[in-house]
């Protein structure tokens, strides 16, 4: 198999979905600054709460939705569902754009538009992260999720910047319509595909097995694992625009000042991102380690002595941060029984970003009462525990010593519809067959065997 960083693009479905997604992704962040400059200069005379109740509006829906858009995900056709998640997104910012650029937009109006906005992505966020094992095979699929997160990084770079040039030229209202065009792009991509080349997947279930996500996920302790690194680094940790803008009025800039050292994050990001494309398959020890890492660039950040050496250390934290969050997802992906993946995927994701209204207001009391440095250090120590947690799982499993041939690998008991974990046997028959032996309770009988990818360790 190769080993090159952009091997998924040698796919035509998933060259043609990462063209969209880059402009898509482009268009995204170009509205997300719109929209908040918007709510703090135009609706409101510069009042961060209204700013922060139009964020949270867009977060809990998948939160709050993660069983259902979960459940839709692995139920209905992916393909399908994106054109049509990306249809309402369309609409919305092209109904955004006309309010702002006729008048008629209120902070009431701005409101339900990102509550409605929330909803929409509570179902395209899962369908799109599961739909990219569809596109590749199951040896590329850890490379393909990389270049998703690759994709989203570029974009980062690309759209604040232009939304900014855009407001102040032409306003705000155009920078809504030139993202719903931007969907276009998706939209196109979706069309072009061949769906006779979409990997093959079996649905199964109804609405009795909503719940099987939270049930599978509880059987697997290392995602259990994974989800609470997660957790932590998602509600302490990756608060950057609370961080940036608080230093960066330690160090006496301004707006300008925050905006580039959001660019310094996006530059480790994208690197990180690179670099996960490149390794073979998402493993355990990668998470453990970015976590790490970003303990460290955390504590480097505290101690900066001047706004160039903080920006420094914010290229190490976006590099950690990346490298551990595409790691873990790429390990969720190809490590979760595809019949599961949409709502074990819809998990983490509610995982990923629930853990926002939970951290960001003691990560903003914190800086308010003691400074942004301490804040800063709070993030670092909830690093450290994260990285522990990590690595006493590591070390206990057995996985530091574990040969390569001695993986773990999911087994399907076709008695039950949870995947359990079972490790593999001392000979290595089975290799041949591809097949592992479900271990069974006494007395019970034993099922046929089923063939199941390996976890990445």
């Amino acid at each position: 198999m190769s080993t090159s960083m952009f091997r998924s693009l040698s796919i035509f479905n998933y060259r043609v979905w990462f063209i969209g997604a880059l402009v898509s992704n482009v268009g995204a962040w170009m509205q997300s600054t719109a929209q908040n400059w918007v709510v703090l200069t135009q609706l409101t005379n510069n009042d961060a709460a209204a700013m922060g109740v139009t964020m949270a509006l867009q977060f809990a829906p998948p939160l709050l939705l993660v069983s259902v858009t979960g459940w839709v995900a692995d139920r209905f056709d992916r393909r399908r569902l994106i054109m049509c998640t990306q249809s309402a997104l369309l609409l919305l910012a092209v109904s955004l754009g006309i309010l702002l650029l006729s008048g008629a937009m209120t902070l009431p109006l701005m409101f339900g538009f990102a509550l409605a906005l929330g909803v929409v992505t509570a179902f395209d966020n899962p369908a799109r992260q599961a739909f990219v094992s569809d596109l590749v095979s199951q040896e590329n699929a850890s490379n393909a999720v990389a270049l998703n997160a690759a994709s989203f990084n570029m974009a980062r770079l690309i759209g604040p910047a232009a939304a900014g040039v855009m407001i102040v030229l032409v306003g705000t209202g155009w920078v809504f319509l030139v993202n719903a065009f931007t969907f276009l792009a998706m939209l196109g991509a979706l069309f072009l595909m061949r769906p006779h080349e979409l990997v093959a997947r079996h649905r199964r279930g109804g609405p009795a097995r909503l719940a099987d996500g939270f049930r599978y996920v509880a059987r697997r302790p290392d995602l259990v694992v994974i989800f609470v690194m997660v957790f932590l680094l998602g509600a302490f940790g990756m608060n950057f625009p609370i961080f940036a803008s608080t230093m960066a009025l330690e160090f006496g800039r301004g707006a300008d000042g925050f905006g580039l050292l959001s660019s310094f994050v996006a530059i480790g990001s994208l690197a990180g991102a690179l670099l996960a494309a490149r390794r073979e398959r998402a493993r355990m020890r990668v998470v453990v380690l970015g976590s790490g890492g970003f303990a460290v660039a955390s504590a480097l950040s505290v101690f900066a002595p001047s706004y160039g050496a903080y920006a420094a250390t914010l290229v190490l934290t976006g590099f950690c941060v990346v490298t551990t969050l595409t790691t873990a997802n790429g390990y969720v992906q190809t490590t979760t029984d595809p019949v599961l993946r949409g709502r074990v995927l819809a998990l983490y994701m509610a995982i990923l970003l629930g853990g926002t209204p939970v951290g960001a207001p003691i990560v903003g009391a914190v800086a308010a009462e003691f400074g942004p440095r301490v804040a800063i250090g709070l993030a670092a120590i909830v690093a450290v525990i994260a990285c522990g947690i990590g690595a006493t799982w590591t070390a206990m499993s057995g996985r530091l010593h574990r040969h390569e041939t001695k993986r773990f690998r999911l087994t399907l008991d076709e008695t039950r519809p949870i995947t359990t974990i079972a490790p593999e046997p001392e000979d290595f028959s089975d290799e041949v067959a591809g097949t592992t032996p479900i271990p069974l309770p006494p007395g019970e009988r034993s099922p046929r065997a089923t063939p199941r990818p390996r976890h990445g360790g």
